[in-house]
This record gives C-alpha cells, structure tokens and sequence, in this order.
C-alpha cells in the first residue's frame, strides 16, 4: 500500500529523477491493460479520472482490478493519486484521482506514446451516462 499523501488536495509526489526507473516505468506503462488505464487518464477531459471512470471506460476489467493495475503504475512512477481531504469529500462522489507524473508525462512525449490530442478525441467520443459526465466535470482536489 502506498502511503497518504498530506495536503488539502492531497497527492502523492513524483518521484526524484534518480528514483525514476524509466525502463521499469515503460516495462509497466505497455502492459494492454495498463496502457488502455493510461489512455484514458491521459484522453479524461480533467487528466484525472476516478476509478469510476476507468472503471466505466474499461468494462472487462473489475474496479478491483483497475486499482490493482493502478497501484502498479504508481509503484512506478507513473501514476499519482490526488485526493479530497476527509472534510472536503462530496456524498455519493469519488475522492480519489489519478493523474500522470511529470516524469512519465515527459518519458510518453519523449517516446511518441500516449499522444494528448488523440486520446482527448478517443475519449470524448465514448458515450457516456449522466452519472459519469457528472463525475467527469466535478471539481478534482489542487495537485
């Protein structure tokens, strides 16, 4: 498990550019279900989506699978979780947001993977039900 992060929009932080394994970090972006994760945090109109979302976006994987592959992205500095401080969460809406590092942000741009533009298009054009397009627009913790 990974530990809370400390702030109000609380995240965990990226980590050193010593720390950063960027062939473990490609090692895990490339996995197919890793990478269509990927995908739609980086296509989400916010760059941080729920594990509703994901959840929502990926219909043969589980939500538990989802975090377990999350996890992993995190455990490699892929991936960052943003979140509400216990005071500041909405009833009945996530609290947690993921969003790329700016070490695997600067690794994808630097590899042509992962595109912005593309998956933006792939992403909006995904019909969606009232209750995502009302998570997708809610509001996400500072990062």
């Amino acid at each position: 498990m990974h530990p809370p992060a400390e702030a109000v929009g609380r995240d965990s932080t990226d980590a050193t550019d010593e720390e950063f394994d960027t062939w473990r970090a490609l090692q895990r972006a490339t996995d197919k279900k890793r990478a269509d994760i990927i995908a739609d945090i980086v296509g989400h109109p916010q760059g941080a989506p729920s594990v509703e979302e994901l959840d929502y976006m990926n219909p043969p994987l589980s939500s538990d699978a989802i975090r377990r592959h999350l996890n992993t992205l995190q455990d490699a500095g892929v991936v960052r979780v943003r979140e509400f401080e216990p005071g500041n969460r909405l009833r009945n809406f996530p609290y947690q947001f993921f969003e790329l590092t700016d070490n695997a942000r600067e690794l994808f741009d630097q590899n042509g993977l992962f595109p912005e533009a593309a998956w933006q298009r792939q992403y909006e054009a995904v019909e969606k039900t009232s209750r995502i397009r009302d998570v997708e627009t809610m509001p996400r913790p500072d990062g």
